[in-house]
């Protein structure tokens, strides 16, 4: 970085506002992207009657109501454990907003916006169902991975450029201090 230049025209930074946009932009991308898809499992395809679809040959349809976390963890068979996790769901996506908020960097806010719409629609459908709907299954010979949806998809992937982002921003800095241009 020259002198006089921005602090935020480092690499990957965005204009003041601009990632804190793109981050929100991102969350309500994912958000309504995730509900149609589960709308649509549910009440058009109504997978639950119909049984699994076959799409390709590592990946079907299937439909799983997981009442737990992540990889089914924390399985929840009552009232007070399904809104302790919508609870928790929620004051994790207030923390992340507010996380957002401060985002000068485009794949952090992106990593935020995908973890936040990801959580905002898990959030729904316990709200609504008591328990989140997973139908994406992929699997390879004996291997089966978990049941997802893409709200699912989208806390991993944010999760991983977060990681990415994170290692990424202290490389750039340690080179900086090292003078390298």
């Amino acid at each position: 970085m020259m002198t006089g230049e921005p602090a935020n025209a480092a690499a990957g930074a965005a204009p003041a506002g601009e990632g804190v946009r793109f981050g929100v932009v991102t969350a309500l991308t994912v958000f309504v992207a995730d509900q149609i898809s589960k709308l649509w499992i549910l009440f058009v395809v109504r997978l639950e009657d119909t049984g699994p679809w076959p799409l390709l040959p590592f990946m079907d349809f299937v439909m799983v109501w997981n009442r737990g976390i992540s990889y089914g963890l924390f399985q929840q068979s009552s009232d007070v454990g399904r809104w302790a996790l919508v609870m928790l769901s929620v004051a994790a996506s207030i923390w992340l907003g507010l996380w957002l908020r401060r985002s000068a960097r485009r794949m952090e806010a992106l990593a935020l916006g995908l973890i936040i719409g990801g959580a905002l629609g898990n959030v729904i459908d316990r709200i609504a169902y008591g328990a989140v709907a997973d139908f994406v299954h992929l699997h390879w010979g004996g291997f089966s991975w978990y049941v997802f949806n893409i709200a699912d998809a989208a806390i991993v992937v944010g999760v991983a450029a977060l990681l990415y982002d994170s290692v990424a921003s202290e490389w750039r800095k340690g080179v900086s201090k090292a003078g390298v241009p």
